[in-house]
């Protein structure tokens, strides 16, 4: 054929030669392999349908990728595909740009087996979306104060009813509803035991696992006219006010919590609606004690013994955790204080929470982040426990409190000066130990080294990583976002705990990542 016919729609003969120039890169073919599918880019572009574009040596000019433009040109030679270095993902729309079809469905095809309907995560069990439940009128003549003292038979009444308690009643405490969210979409999940609960906007929904059944929705809360901040379950509750087969489920939303008890069978009453009188930052349980904190300086506990709900001010709480039936508080003052649940129901009549202070920062930071390990060795009686914590000013401390010393409290034991953001998150396991601080969630490890599951000084703890956990917020944050996007680290202190790390808000895929190196 002449040079000077290259690629002419005009021309007659299956066997010419065309002449491409895709994204800059010279590819020369024959008619034949270009037409050989129907409707397709070149057969619509070779037969005049499309106008050309040709570059200055006559070569029909196409303006799209020529990596990727190698592997369909070889498709439409040999009919076989070659996947060795090439995205699926590149490859299948740029094929679809050019109307390959065999080789779209082959692409798909490929897409399916890497990604099944299933997911390619090792999982236990799919729970799918639960019903809406209907809303109920609220008893709008009973008043705020009746709502919030726990049982009463005004409160009887209404769980015979059906009713929701009223949580706006006087008018005087207005409930804020904020940023409205997508009611079917899953706020916070919780777990506690063969149990988890899930959260939406304006109710939670929990499910029993059973090895012979496996997963099954077993209670539904009504709807709620405020949006569910905060999620709270005890799986395991001991001489409940139901007797020992009850598990409780609380939500909070503002100041406001809400506390359900809920039979094995699936039936659940609800137990009572509290205040913190500020907004709740946490909701959990320590045994059969439900406690709500705020960083204002409230801690709020209901008991199961004496079903009563108890508010104590203490100094605004910066970081708190648990340890065994003990509450400890890391506050703005540099102190970390603690409660014994176990004590609490005697100290009822003084009205006293029992606030205790542990320990004192000697530099007077604000106690950031908090983490109590108990080691084996630990009795009931407490013996030897260790706490790790972080301040505002960057410092991680270990400090540890032995049998011998348990007249005088916990002795430092080893300061870290590598963050230079307050600490956000603190862990100490077993193997290691984990600070994160608030420079885009920049993650520091320590392996620990242990003799007779002790905390030891030879040979010290040594630097392991230091990596980020990046994520993007949501600009416009629902109250929940921060609960039920928690970074972690999750697992059991026994073993390698997880980061769970979400890059941007929307997304559908989460990577998992090793607290102790950060790898994927």
């Amino acid at each position: 054929m002449a040079g000077g016919q290259c690629g002419g729609p005009a021309a007659a003969g299956s066997g010419e030669i065309v002449q491409l120039n895709v994204g800059g890169t010279r590819f020369s073919t024959s008619r034949q392999t270009l037409m050989w599918i129907p409707d397709s880019f070149f057969s619509s572009l070779l037969s005049g349908r499309i106008s050309t574009l040709r570059d200055e040596t006559g070569a029909i000019f196409i303006d799209r990728d020529p990596a990727a433009f190698a592997p369909i040109l070889n498709f439409l030679r040999t009919k076989e595909l070659d996947l060795r270095g090439v995205s699926i993902n590149v490859l299948r729309h740029e094929a679809e740009f050019y109307g390959i079809t065999p080789l779209v469905r082959r692409l798909l095809l490929c897409e399916e087996l890497e990604r099944s309907a299933c997911g390619s995560v090792l999982f236990h069990g799919y729970l799918p979306p639960p019903g809406i439940p209907s809303r109920k009128i609220n008893n709008a003549a009973r008043s705020s104060a009746d709502s919030r003292n726990g049982l009463n038979s005004t409160e009887d009444e209404a769980r015979a009813n059906g009713t929701q308690p009223a949580l706006s009643g006087t008018g005087e405490e207005t409930v804020r509803l904020g940023f409205p969210v997508d009611p079917r979409k899953v706020l916070i999940v919780a777990g506690h035991h063969n149990w988890i609960v899930a959260a939406y906007a304006h109710f939670a929904v929990c499910y029993r696992i059973k090895e012979s059944s496996g997963w099954q929705q077993v209670f539904t809360s009504p709807y709620l006219d405020w949006t569910i901040e905060r999620v709270a379950l005890n799986a395991k509750v001991v001489g409940g006010p139901h007797g020992d087969k009850d598990k409780m489920v609380a939500v909070a939303s503002e100041s406001s919590i809400i506390l359900w008890s809920v039979q094995d069978g699936g039936s659940g009453s609800e137990i009572g609606v509290f205040s913190l009188g500020v907004p709740v930052d946490a909701l959990f349980f320590i045994g059969n004690q439900l406690v709500a904190t705020s960083h204002t300086g409230k801690v709020g506990v209901w008991n199961a013994v004496t079903q009563h709900w108890q508010v104590q001010d203490v100094v605004p709480i910066t970081s708190y955790d648990t340890a065994g039936s003990f509450l400890l508080l890391g506050c703005n003052n540099g102190s970390i204080y603690y409660i014994d649940m176990q004590k609490f129901p005697l100290r009822m009549k003084d009205n006293d929470l029992l606030v205790t202070e542990l320990y004192h920062d000697p530099s007077n930071d604000a106690i950031t982040a908090l983490s109590v390990y108990l080691t084996p060795k630990t009795s009931v009686s407490g013996n030897w426990i260790e706490i790790a914590y972080g301040t505002s000013s960057g410092a991680v401390r270990v400090i540890v409190q032995h049998p011998e010393t348990v007249g005088s409290g916990p002795q430092l034991f080893q300061t870290f000066t590598v963050h230079r953001s307050p600490v956000t998150k603190i862990m100490l396991s077993e193997k290691h130990l984990v600070s994160v601080c608030a420079d885009n969630n920049h993650v520091r490890t320590w392996t620990v080294t242990r003799f007779r599951g002790m905390i030891s000084t030879q040979p010290g703890s040594t630097p392991l990583a230091s990596f980020k956990i990046l994520s993007l917020e949501e600009t416009e944050s629902h109250g929940s976002y921060s609960s039920g996007n928690d970074i972690g680290p999750f697992g059991e202190r026994d073993d390698q705990q997880v980061f769970i790390q979400k890059v941007v808000p929307i997304t559908n895929k989460l990577f998992v990542r090793l607290s102790s190196t950060g790898k994927r």
